[in-house]
């Protein structure tokens, strides 16, 4: 995703730990999220979900499939 795109969850490629972390922050299937910003090709992303702005790890940020709406 490029910055201020929005998109769609459509799968979460992770455990039930990290699942359930990131259900409990706002992030689950179905929701729509927007990503504000990144810092360089492996630094943290920040995304917004609802009201919320929300900084997760390149990582997990890759563990979250989105299908892109312009």
């Amino acid at each position: 995703m490029k910055a201020r795109q929005k998109g769609v969850v459509f799968e979460i490629n992770a455990g039930a730990g990290l699942k359930n972390k990131l259900m409990s922050m706002g992030v689950y299937i179905g929701r729509e999220i927007t990503k504000v910003s990144h810092i360089g090709l492996s630094g943290p992303v920040a995304i917004k979900v609802g009201r919320s702005v929300l900084v997760l790890g390149h990582g997990v940020a890759n563990k979250v499939a989105v299908e892109i709406h312009d």
